[in-house]
This record gives structure tokens, sequence and C-alpha cells, in this order.
């Protein structure tokens, strides 16, 4: 149902302080995200393997997390270390039980999981360009109640904006221009290739002179697009993480280098959550139809980019269950399309 064995976006790192615990659902799986009282975050099963209770009902005792129900205590590797009801001497040796644990890094002001079966996972994280200790400056987060191809098709979608998005601060309805655009295939995705943009808003304009953006998606669904002027830089972070079949976590996030985007904060966030909400209000009116399973088109080639992603999709889920390296089927080419 999910594609396997790549990085998920977990959660902003701030909302993970020391010595928290925080219970999540990804994929249909129950994960604890943990962070020690030394700063080292981590991430477990989320049941306790004595009597199922979530482990994220317990808490943190420095560098180890406690049961709530009988104090059964487990490192971050998600060995049992204490069992308070045990007497001594005994029997049972309690390093020989496990929580199942996941790989998490902390990257970018974000933590990030890896769902799979290598325990030391080389497939890269996609990255913001710019500083790597740099974090967001903006982030919020939508609960989109689909399943999640259909969130990340109507994320990278270049078609319903005149009529899904029409406000007076970013678009009416009137006529429809043709775009043509270029793109090329990525290691784990693709990527419109930079190029000017031709109407450019008051926020675009603090970056200086010639804006140009680039947009790139990466599997399992990330879309990165980066905006650059002469003088400063701003790039949009939006990732798409399962929660169930029915349940998609839609998390998008800002970085910049202009202070006057900090100071415009406020605005910037009412703007995002307004365009994201007509997103989400767009998913729940398709629930409707969707119910009856009708069959779906995607036509050429406003809706290329959507072919592409089940073609990765579907590639990378062959090269994982065939043992062998992922090879994009992709190639570059110019799409065009009137939106």
């Amino acid at each position: 149902m999910f594609l396997r064995n790549l990085w998920y976006f977990a959660l902003p790192a701030r909302q993970l302080p020391p010595g928290s615990v925080l219970g999540r659902v990804f994929l249909g799986e129950p994960i604890l995200f943990g962070r020690t009282t030394s700063g080292k975050a981590f991430a477990l099963r989320d049941i306790c393997p004595h009597r199922g209770i979530p482990l994220s009902y317990g808490k943190m005792l420095g560098e180890e997390l406690m049961c709530c129900y009988h104090g059964w205590r487990f490192n971050p590797g998600g060995q049992c270390t204490h069992i308070p009801s045990l007497c001594d001497p005994t029997d049972l040796d309690i390093s020989r039980i496990n929580v199942p644990s996941y790989p998490v890094r902390e990257v970018q002001g974000n933590l990030w999981i890896y769902l799979g079966e290598e325990s030391d996972p080389q497939v890269p994280i996609p990255l913001v360009p710019g500083d790597p200790n740099q974090h967001p400056q903006l982030s919020e987060s939508f609960d989109f109640p689909c399943y999640v191809d259909h969130a990340i098709v109507g994320l990278m979608d270049p078609a319903h904006g005149p009529f899904v998005h029409q406000v007076w601060w970013w678009r009416s309805r009137g006529e429809l221009f043709v775009k043509s655009k270029q793109f090329d295939p990525l290691p784990l995705g693709f990527v419109m290739r930079r190029h000017r943009l031709l109407k450019t808003s008051f926020f675009y304009r603090l970056l200086g002179a010639n804006p140009e953006t680039e947009i790139q998606f990466h599997l399992p669904g990330v879309r990165i697009e980066i905006v650059q002027g002469d003088r400063h830089q701003v790039t949009n972070l939006t990732t798409v993480t399962p929660i169930s079949a029915q349940q998609t976590q839609v998390i998008s996030q800002f970085y910049w280098s202009h202070p006057g985007f900090t100071l415009a904060k406020p605005i910037l966030r009412w703007f995002m959550r307004t365009f994201f909400e007509q997103d989400r209000q767009m998913v729940i009116k398709q629930q409707e139809g969707l119910k009856y399973n009708p069959a779906l088109m995607l036509i050429k080639d406003a809706d290329t980019q959507a072919r592409w992603y089940h073609q990765i999709k579907q590639e990378y889920a062959r090269s994982v269950f065939e043992k062998r390296p992922f090879v994009n089927p992709l190639s570059s080419q110019v799409l065009r399309w009137r939106s």
C-alpha cells in the first residue's frame, strides 16, 4: 500500500524538546518519537511488549524511556534495561526484550524517519539548498482526509490553480495562458528546470532583480520550490506523509534569507493557511466521488507530472521487491499546458 525503504518527513524538530515523547502514526504504524535529556532523538514502535499500552503515555528519565503502566524502561535503541517488579536474582534476561526501533535523522530543523528494512540506510534525505544547519522560519501542518496519492497529485497539478485558488490577493478567473517548462529526471524524482518568473509579487521582489524558480519532486512525497533573486532566496519545503489509507499529513515550511519575510510572517502564515485549505477542501469534495471507485483519467500534458509520479513510484516498489537499484524511467522533456 505504501512505499517502504525511504525517508519520510516526521515532524519539525522544535516539536520534540529534550526529555519529551510524542506518539504518531505513519504508514499505519504506531510510532513513538522521543528525545533524551542530552538531546538525542529516537523512534520506537509505540507499543510496550509487556501489556501493549502505547509507550508514548510514558516519560523520559534521563536517557531512558519509562512505560507508564509498570515502569519498564527502555534505552533509545529499544532494549529493555529495567523491570521494577523483578526480584534479584532472576533467570529472566531482560536485555533480550526489545521494542522495534527506526532510524531517525535530524537535518535542517526537521526529523526524518526511515521506514524500511535497513538499520543504516544509504538513501539520501532531500535537502533544502543553502546552509545545512538552517531551520525553517515558518511551518504549518494540514490534515488531508485522503489516500496519499491524491494529496501528492493534487499538490503537483499545474492546471487547478485558476479554479481552486481564486482569491483577490492571488489570482482571479480569467484567460488561460500557455505554459511551457523543461523537466529533467532526478535520482529519486524529477525537476522543473530553473526559469525566470514572468509575474512577481511584492514578496518575490524582495529577493532582488530577475528572480528565478526551480521546483523539485522527490520520492516518497517531497516538493522543494526554490525562488532565487540576485540578492536573496526563499525556499518552500512541502512534505506529504501517509498516516493511514484515509489520512495524510501535509507539512509546508519556508526558509528565507531576507529579514523582510520575518517581519511579514503573520501575513505569510495567513496566505499559506488559506492556500492549503483551498486544496484540502477540494480533496474533501473529491472523496465524495472516489467512494464509488470511478476510473480516473490522466491526460497530457497537464497531468504528465502525475503520471510520472505513478511511474517512478511503481518502479521504486519493483526495485525494492527485486532487490536491485532503482532506475528512473523518466527522460528530459518539455511539457506544455494552459493555466
